[in-house]
Order: C-alpha cells, then sequence, then structure tokens
C-alpha cells in the first residue's frame, strides 16, 4: 500500500497501511521533504502512532518530520479523553518542554552590533553555563526545587529574575496548569537541581542573530522587529529532569501493557488510559519538567541581559531586551477542538511541533491577539532561523500546531565524518559568524549540513496554512550547548 497525495504539500498514509490503523496519517511536506522523511522511515512511524487507542482525526507530521522514539520528532497526535484516549511518553520524548524563546533589543547591527560582537559571545561564552551534564546558574535546594516544578516562572520572578512582562510573554505565561512535584522522581530531582539555567547539549544553543528580511511588517512592529535588529535566541529545555521523568514513565508504562491488552507495532509507543492512576503521575511530571524548562529559558534570558549590559554599556531595559516570545515544542496538552462539529477534549501531543494559535484565541496574551501566536523556529547554527504567526486554518488542519525547527537529515555520526569541527569552526568564521569557546570535537554533530533547509520547512507550513512568515534571522554569535 503506498502514500497517497492530496495536494501539492500534504500526503496521506491510508488505514492499513500498517495493521491496526484507527485513523489515517496526514504528512505536511514538499516533494522533497516527503522523500527524506520516506527515507528515514519516519512515515512508518506516523502510521504506527495511527494505532494509538482513542487516537482521532489523523497521525500528523509537520514537515520538519525525522525518526525518533515511538513518534517521529515532528510528530503530532490527538486523543479523545472521553473515548478511551491515552497518553503516551514517547510522543512528548525525552526533553519535555524544550523549546525556544526570543529576545529582541533596540541594537543596530550597523551602528554597534558588528563592532562589539566578539565581545558579546565571549561574554555569553564566560558566564552560560552549557554542556553534557554541569551545574546551571541557579542550583537549588530540595524545597526550592519542588517551587520550580510547582510554579516556574513564579518562582524565578520572585528571586528577582527577570521582569514581570516576560510571563505574560511565555506559553502558558509561563506555569503549566497541573505539575505534580511528588510525581518526579528522587534520581530525576537529583539530576535537576544543579542545572538550572544551563544550555545543556546537542542541538541547544544560545545565538546573537540579526533580522535581515521582514516579511509581514505589520506583525513585526507588534513583536517590536526590524530589518537591522541584534536578537537573542535561546534553545533549551528541562535538562536531566526531564530525561530522567520519561525514562521512569516509559519503565512504569512499558509494564503495564500486558495488563491494558493493546497491541502496538513499536513497544516504544507504550501508553496509557488518560485516567489512569500513572497517566496522571506521568502528567504531573511532565508539567513539572515542563515548568522547569521555562524557568530555565527565563535563567538564561538574565545571564543573556547581564552580558549585553555589560558589554554594551547600558542597562537591559536601556537595550530594550524584551522577549517577544517563549513557546515550548515537547508537551502533551489537555485542549479543546472541534471535531465534526463538536467540542471534545483531547491530549494534545506535540513531539517537536509547536502549538500555533490563531488570531483571536482567547489564550493568546493580549499583544498578540489581533496577530495569531508568534512561533519560534530555529535555524542550524550557520543558517537562518524564522518568526512565524499560527494560522486559523491549523486548527482544523493540526490541532493548531506547526513545525518545530529544520530537522535532522543526518545522524550526529555521519555528520562528525563529513567534517571536523575545528574546520566547521573556520568555515562559519569565514561566514562571519563569531563561535564562543567550545568543545570543536563536537561541533560537527550540529553542522548546518546535519539539518533539512529551514527556509523550506517554514514555506512549506505556510504554503498549507498552518502558520506564516513574519521575519527571517541569520546567525552572527553561536554559543553552544
Amino acid at each position: 500500500m503506498e502514500p497517497r497525495r492530496i495536494d501539492e504539500h500534504t500526503w496521506e498514509l491510508p488505514i492499513g497501511y500498517v495493521e491496526g490503523m484507527r485513523v489515517p496519517g496526514r504528512i505536511y511536506a514538499s516533494d522533497k521533504l516527503f522523500d527524506r522523511a520516506r527515507e528515514d522511515r519516519a512515515i512508518e512511524q506516523v502510521a504506527n502512532v495511527a494505532t494509538l487507542p482513542g487516537i482521532i482525526g489523523y497521525s500528523l507530521a509537520m514537515p520538519d518530520i525525522h525518526w525518533g522514539y515511538g513518534f517521529p520528532i515532528g510528530g503530532v497526535a490527538a486523543t479523545d479523553v472521553d473515548a478511551g484516549g491515552v497518553v503516551s511518553p514517547g510522543g512528548v520524548g525525552f526533553d519535555i518542554g524544550c523549546g525556544v524563546r526570543l529576545l529582541r533589543s533596540e541594537v543596530s547591527w550597523q551602528t554597534e552590533g558588528r563592532e562589539r560582537i566578539r565581545d558579546l559571545v565571549a561574554e555569553l561564552g564566560k558566564r552560560v553555563p552549557r554542556g553534557v551534564g554541569g551545574g546551571g546558574y541557579m542550583r537549588l535546594s530540595r524545597d526550592e526545587l519542588d517551587r520550580v516544578l510547582r510554579d516556574g516562572l513564579g518562582f524565578t520572578l520572585g528571586r528577582g529574575i527577570g521582569w514581570d512582562a516576560d510571563a505574560e510573554l511565555t506559553e502558558d505565561r509561563g506555569r503549566l496548569p497541573h505539575p505534580d512535584p511528588e510525581a518526579v522522581s528522587e534520581r530525576a530531582k537529583a539530576r535537576g537541581a544543579p542545572q538550572l539555567g544551563s544550555l545543556g547539549a546537542g542541538n541547544h544553543f544560545l545565538e546573537v542573530q540579526v533580522v535581515d528580511e521582514v516579511r509581514d511588517a505589520a506583525a513585526a512592529e507588534v513583536m517590536g522587529l526590524f530589518e537591522g535588529q541584534v536578537c537573542v535566541m535561546i534553545h533549551s529545555g528541562s535538562r536531566g529532569i526531564g530525561h530522567q521523568s520519561c525514562q521512569d514513565a516509559l519503565r512504569t508504562i512499558d509494564r503495564l501493557m500486558p495488563s491494558l491488552g493493546y497491541r502496538l507495532p513499536d513497544r516504544q509507543l507504550a501508553c496509557v488510559p488518560v485516567d489512569h492512576p500513572e497517566a496522571r503521575s506521568y502528567l504531573g511530571a511532565m508539567d513539572a519538567a515542563g515548568n522547569f524548562a521555562r524557568a530555565n529559558r527565563h535563567v538564561l534570558s538574565h545571564v543573556a541581559r547581564e552580558c549585553f549590559a555589560a558589554v554594551f554599556g547600558r542597562s537591559a531595559r536601556d537595550l530594550g531586551l524584551e522577549v517577544v516570545y517563549d513557546v515550548a515544542h515537547n508537551l502533551a496538552k489537555f485542549e479543546e477542538h472541534t471535531i465534526d462539529g463538536r467540542t471534545r477534549r483531547l491530549c494534545v501531543h506535540r513531539k517537536g511541533a509547536t502549538r500555533a494559535l490563531g488570531p483571536g484565541h482567547p489564550e493568546l496574551p493580549e499583544r498578540y491577539r489581533d496577530i495569531g501566536q508568534p512561533v519560534i523556529i530555529p535555524g542550524s547554527m550557520g543558517s537562518a532561523s524564522f518568526v512565524l504567526t499560527g494560522r486559523a486554518e491549523a486548527e482544523a488542519l493540526a490541532f493548531a500546531s506547526t513545525c518545530h525547527g529544520a530537522g535532522r537529515q543526518m545522524s550526529r555520526t555521519q555528520a562528525k565524518k563529513k567534517m571536523r569541527g575545528e574546520d566547521l569552526k573556520a568555515e562559519l568564521e569565514r561566514q562571519g559568524i563569531v563561535l564562543a569557546r567550545s568543545q570543536w570535537k563536537l561541533l560537527s554533530e550540529e553542522a548546518p549540513y546535519a539539518y533539512k533547509d529551514a527556509s523550506e520547512v517554514v514555506e512549506t507550513c505556510e504554503a498549507v496554512g498552518l502558520s506564516s512568515v513574519v521575519a527571517r534571522l541569520r546567525p552572527v554569535g553561536v554559543v553552544k550547548g
């Protein structure tokens, strides 16, 4: 059985593509992106997800789809809470709450940024905690950690870190609704307690970027973006606390599977009914880890503001270092969506996919009510990043979701074989991109050539009707995790 083309950017996997599918699969992709997803067998994972109990509509994939644990990265799936719906930790992933925050500034690249970029990147490189394991800007006592897990930005703001407006411009206003610190294991807490305010490793980064093209002037004005402007993009997540929480849940839920009677084509899709005690435990731990991730990016923003102030000799407020938006791309959320004319309560899994609310949605900050939710799409160190807005059509097309980034097209091992880290550093420097001191031997794992073209990804989402491009940003300074 072959995938069926619906239109220029929509592909369907019919029921029966794999045994046990309850709904069709639907993939939004250009020809080139679809072929890559097929090569790495990610479309098979889309079909596998369609076998989940209670799944509704379609098993969906965004244009940046690639192979992941159980679910493809770039996958979206909603299960009906009132009709046997399940939650699957593989549909969120190991880095719970991972996402992106964008800070804008009043700094012009031409008049100030260009001459100070090396000093700025050096300062960021010294002050921003990063790397595998490692500690963060804030080390927390057990009680303090529980408060972060419960309150998210409420804790960090209460410590005088950041500005009150930062919470308003963070998804869920900086706090997920049902965190349960008691559901987070002691092992997870031990891993997370030292790590608040750290990038981590892998594809995480803090980049100094310049807005080099504005495509939607009205939306850009609302966001405070203008051409030639220096911005800061932060991509990080919940560190060890999220990774361990996912491991803990997978171990428990996998043991439950035989007693639940589910027959799934991939053990990595281990799931449990939403109303099961273990589901409540996982979701409580997930929201807690998601709160940690939000607080983590918030603290990293504080460090970035301190660095800018030190280098430019003016306060962060005078520099206009305001949050544009902070949004996660690894979460499961309870949401209401209209299906066949009826409002249903769904558990929407987004793994490597971003919520993209359209104009007028009541959950949007007042500032963005008329233009739709900002969506921050990171590039890949040497390539452009994008700011989008959600569109109303995304509600029916993908449970109000869009892409999350460029999406891998090459494994880390393959990427390292193509170019040495030192050579990649030299190449990026030739392109005018300044890199903070790093472990150069690991740099090539995250090289631009290891990722798909983010431009093609976001333009496909725009063509489908999921989101619209507002601005493109190019990297000028990189601090890698």
